[in-house]
Parts: C-alpha cells; sequence; structure tokens
C-alpha cells in the first residue's frame, strides 16, 4: 500500500473516531457544553487536560523552533512546562473549588462587577482568537502536505472538521474526543522518535540518545551538530543568541501566561472534586512530560538528518519528500550560482517567504520563485513548521509511520482549537449574554447561542489561520503575553489577596493588555523593520513583552486598590473560604 493511501486511511479513520465520539457525546444541557457536566475522571481528564495544552505549537512549532535556533529555543520547554506547574499548584484547585463555569465568571463575581466581566470576556476573545490563529495555522500545513491541498483549502477543511464536533458535542464531546486525540498524538509523536533515536545513535530512548553518541561512533550527537552547524555558516547549535534578559522575559511570559490561559483553566471545572482537579494536575503533566522531554532530541534528530541529506545535494538526486514539501509552498530552492546543487546556509534565500510562478519549473525542473533573493548565498528556504512532520520522511521511515504523523499532527492542532473555540462561545453566551445583556434568555436558547457563536468563531479562526502573523509557535508565544499580562494577575490576587478590588483588578488588566498588545503590534505589524534588540523596550522582545504588560498590571491593580474602597466583607470571606482545602460538589451555574 502506498505512503499516500495510508495516510487518507489513518487520516479518515481518526476523523471518524472524533466524529463518532461527539455523536455519542453531544451535550443535551448547558452544563453539558459548558463543563461536560463536571463529572470527568481525573485521568480521562488528565489526558484531555494534555491533548489542550500540547496544541499545535507543542507537537509541530515547538521542536522545528528547536531544531533552527537550538539553546535558544529551550524558552518554549521551560516556559511552558514551569506554567503548567504553577497553573496545577496555585490556581487551578481554588478556581475549582470557586464552582462555576468560566474564568469571566470568576472575575465578574470575585469583583462583584459586571465591568470586571466584560473586561474578562474581551481578554478572553483576545487571547483565544490569537492562540487559535496557531492552531488553524497548523491544520492547514498538516492538510497542505499530506492530502495534496493548499494551506487555505487545509484550513477550510479543519474549520469544518472542528466545527462538528465542537459546535455539537461541547466541552463534554470536546472532553473525550481530546482523550482520543491524546492517544493519537503521543504515539504518533513517539514511534518516528523511538525509530530515528536507534537509527543515528541506537539508543531506543530519544531522551537519552540527545545526550549519547552516534551509532557505531565515538562523536556526540550534539557535536556533530555543532560542527555541521558551523560549517555551513550557521551559529553553533548549542549557544545562544539571546541575551540573558530577554531570554527570561519570554519564559516568564511563557510560563505565567500558561497559568492565565482560559481554555485551559476551564478544564479543571469538569471534574467532580477538587482532590479531583489536583489528580488530573498531576495525570495532566505526567502525560505532557512524555512529549515534552523528547522535543528537543526531535528537534536535533531532525536538524542533522536535515543538514546531511539537503546541504551540497543535486536537486534532481533529492528524495522524493522534498518536491512534496516544495508542492506545498513550505520548502523552495533557487539555484543562485548555477551549478545545481543546494547551497544551504545562513541567511535568508528570499525576500519573505517564497512566492511561486505557478507551477512554472526551472533548468533544474525546480519550482521558480519570483521574489527577489536576498545578498547571500543561502539558496534554501525551510519553514520551521515542518520539521517535526517531515522527519519520517526524511529518515526513510516506513509509510505507515508517515501517516501516523500525519494524524497526530491534526489531532494536536483540532483539539486545542477546539478547546479554545468552546472558550470564545461560553464567554459570548453565558458571560455576556446570560449574565449581562440578556438574563432572561433560557438554557434552550442559551445553548443554541453558544453554538452560534461558536460557528462564528470558527470563521474568525480560520480568516487568521489564512494570513497568520508569523510561526506557529511565535503566534501563540503572543496569546501567553496577553494571558500573562491579563488574566494571571487579576486571578492571582483574586485568590491570595483578598483587600483587591473591582477598581484595581478592572485598571490593572486594561492596562496590562493594551501596553501588551500595543507593543506587540507596533513591532510586529505597525513597524516590522524596527523588531530589533537595539529598538525594543529594555531589550525586551515582542514574545517576552508580556512580562513586563504583568508587572504593570500587578502595580496598577495594586496602586488603584489602595486608593479606593476595599472590597465588601461578604467577597473578602469568600476569597477566605476559597483558600481552604475542603472539597466542593460540581459546578452550578448561578441562573
Amino acid at each position: 500500500m502506498d505512503n499516500q493511501t495510508l495516510i487518507y486511511l489513518f487520516v479518515g479513520a481518526t476523523f471518524a473516531l472524533y466524529i463518532g465520539i461527539a455523536i455519542w457525546s453531544r451535550a443535551g444541557s448547558t452544563s453539558d457544553y459548558y463543563v461536560a457536566g463536571g463529572g470527568v475522571h481525573p485521568i480521562a481528564n488528565g489526558m484531555a487536560t494534555g491533548a489542550d495544552w500540547m496544541s499545535a505549537a507543542s507537537f509541530i512549532s515547538m521542536a522545528g523552533i528547536i531544531s533552527f535556533v537550538g539553546r535558544d529555543g529551550a524558552v518554549y520547554l521551560m516556559g511552558w512546562t514551569g506554567g503548567y506547574v504553577l497553573l496545577a499548584m496555585c490556581l487551578a484547585p481554588y478556581l475549582r473549588k470557586f464552582g462555576k463555569f468560566t474564568v469571566p465568571e470568576f472575575i465578574g463575581e470575585r469583583y462583584y462587577s459586571q465591568a470586571a466581566r466584560v473586561v474578562a470576556i474581551i481578554c478572553v476573545i483576545f487571547i483565544s482568537f490569537t492562540y487559535v490563529a496557531g492552531q488553524m495555522r497548523g491544520v492547514g500545513i498538516v492538510f497542505s502536505r499530506y492530502l495534496e491541498v493548499d494551506i487555505n483549502s487545509g484550513v477550510l477543511i479543519g474549520m469544518a472538521i472542528v466545527f462538528f464536533y465542537a459546535v455539537l458535542g461541547g466541552m463534554k464531546g470536546i472532553t473525550y474526543t481530546q482523550v482520543a486525540q491524546y492517544c493519537v498524538m503521543i504515539f504518533a509523536y513517539m514511534i518516528p522518535a523511538i525509530y530515528i533515536s536507534m537509527l543515528i545513535t541506537g539508543n531506543p530512548i530519544p531522551q537519552l540518545g540527545f545526550g549519547g553518541t552516534l551509532s557505531g561512533s565515538d562523536t556526540f550527537l550534539l557535536d556533530k551538530l555543532n560542527g555541521l552547524s558551523q560549517e555551513l555558516g550557521f551559529n553553533q547549535y548549542t549557544a545562544g543568541s539571546k541575551s540573558t534578559v530577554d531570554m527570561f522575559f519570554i519564559t516568564m511570559a511563557l510560563m505565567v501566561g500558561t497559568a492565565g490561559l482560559p481554555h485551559v483553566i476551564v478544564r479543571f471545572f469538569t471534574v467532580p472534586k477538587v482532590s479531583d482537579a489536583r489528580k488530573s494536575a498531576g495525570y495532566a503533566l505526567l502525560f505532557i512530560a512524555i512529549l515534552y522531554t523528547t522535543a528537543p532530541a526531535v528537534a536535533s534528530f531532525a536538524r542533522v538528518n536535515l543538514l546531511e541529506t539537503v546541504s551540497e545535494a543535486e536537486y534532481q538526486q533529492l528524495p522524493e519528500w522534498f518536491e512534496s514539501w516544495e508542492n506545498a509552498g513550505l520548502l523552495a530552492w533557487k539555484d543562485k550560482n548555477g551549478d545545481g546543487k543546494i547551497q544551504y546556509q545562513a541567511g535568508k534565500p528570499f525576500a519573505g517567504k517564497p512566492s511561486f510562478d505557478g507551477d512554472a519549473r526551472g533548468a533544474s525542473n525546480e519550482r521558480i520563485v519570483t521574489n527577489e533573493a536576498t545578498d547571500n548565498a543561502n539558496e534554501l528556504y525551510v519553514d520551521r513548521d515542518i520539521m517535526v512532520l517531515a522527519n519520517p520522511e526524511i529518515a526513510q521511515l516506513p509509510g505507515w509511520v508517515i501517516a501516523l504523523m500525519a494524524a497526530g499532527g491534526l489531532a494536536a492542532a483540532l483539539s486545542t482549537a477546539a478547546g479554545l473555540l468552546l472558550v470564545i462561545s461560553t464567554s459570548i453566551s453565558h458571560d455576556l449574554l446570560k449574565s449581562n445583556l440578556m438574563p432572561n434568555i433560557d438554557e434552550k436558547k442559551e445553548l443554541l447561542a453558544a453554538r452560534f457563536a461558536a460557528a462564528a468563531a470558527i470563521c474568525v479562526a480560520g480568516y487568521f489561520g489564512i494570513n497568520p502573523p508569523g510561526f506557529v509557535a511565535q503566534v501563540v508565544a503572543f496569546a501567553f503575553g496577553l494571558a500573562a499580562s491579563s488574566f494571571f494577575p487579576a486571578i492571582l490576587m483574586g485568590i491570595f489577596y483578598k483587600k483587591m478590588n473591582k477598581e484595581g483588578a478592572i485598571a490593572g488588566m486594561v492596562s496590562g493588555l493594551v501596553f501588551t498588545f500595543a507593543y506587540i503590534i507596533y513591532f510586529k505589524f505597525v513597524n516590522p523593520a524596527a523588531n530589533t534588540p537595539d529598538n525594543w523596550f529594555f531589550g525586551i522582545s515582542p514574545e517576552g513583552i508580556g512580562t513586563l504588560g504583568m508587572l504593570l498590571n500587578f502595580v496598577v491593580a495594586y496602586v488603584v486598590a489602595k486608593m479606593t474602597p476595599p472590597p465588601p466583607e461578604h467577597i473578602q470571606h469568600l476569597v477566605e473560604d476559597i483558600r481552604v482545602p475542603r472539597g466542593a460538589g460540581a459546578p452550578v451555574a448561578d441562573h
């Protein structure tokens, strides 16, 4: 059976599984739709949280970035993992004990203010749409290569799939679909990693192979990679180029941003008891660690294979996978010196991403790139987001492994996209309509509004997937920065500082979000030419500015709270009660 048939078979089977689960577990009430009825087992919730958490950024793009930038890519590993621990230990159990459906609902009730709730809704929408853009981009990348369609068509297909099980099943359908998606993605990630670790290092455990020697040699893998990188003009793989300040701020933004992500927080509302929230957090951390500890090894294996395969190779003798990714628009080559060989070196080969002259072919049968080449010798463009997906093909693994990787990449992107879209629809239907604009709406109409909101959100997400502002992990990093600067301080002070009032919380969220959003927009869209360390505020990149936004939030909130009346006594008693380590019943809506 050829590779393409296997891909269609694996992807089709997983889609049928997801849709079948959605039909079986479709939501019949708002409680089912928002928090899966509050009756999910901790192990199942841990797997669903892992799938929700390990998005296209984790599965597709994280190892891709590490593969290209080496040590600097460690900020994603450290920030995301540390942030999950912070969320699991410091926030999740207390939010679960509060017993509401959503983060805006917690903000609104804790700060006794509809205005605070509305600000929280705006923050949710900003964060979720920024995050979901990366997921839909990931869906498009996987479809474009494996189903042989363009990226835009791939995004549209992904929209249709997510529409079906997110709109129909709500949190109940998404939860059990994500359990299946976790199983698919972890097998898809680990099997190629084990295979390739055996081929390159002779060690079946990728984490050990990463720090070991090459098979049949005394040379360490990382020493080999450093040598290959330097020969081609790249920085040493194990040497960093970012400043210590920027590394710290990016890591911290990813960490505290994790603890403020609404689609992850809401997962802890789906279990029966507070103790189950703690257990599911532990299970989720274990399930997440399997992939996260493997990612650096996958990144290094992919980099070694790529450098050895394409550098100085004749284009016409390259394996079939190269042309497949070229047709997907994610690889491109221009023979600048006319020798018919690929000169892969440091520097950008083209002015921006490659633009092809239709299906026109050059002298070596390469696709003709029309945008002007930059003034350096590098002839090859490689989209970072393909490294994990292309790794099994570069290593010449069996067709069924390649097909499994396709299914895993789609599972990663679709699982998180569904969770984010549910958060958006819930914020609109429950927090905006039910709690603000239409308090007398009945449950049936509220559920219908949630589904309409999810459908509209999918359309907007699709647009951002077709027109993304950067690489998948880069786009997601912006979402974390927005979450760090808006939600995290409000939630943390809402739990641990009983004298934080509504005026302080609102002022802090608005100032943090506006500052961070404006900084990112300026350097990424308004004046991208100025996006250099010399122009950054205190040398902090847009990816790390969320940390500064968070500090601004804390300072503004504290100062404003000190200058305004303290919260009512019953709110202060509520905060004290949240921190008492006792169990709580299932979440019950206040309507």
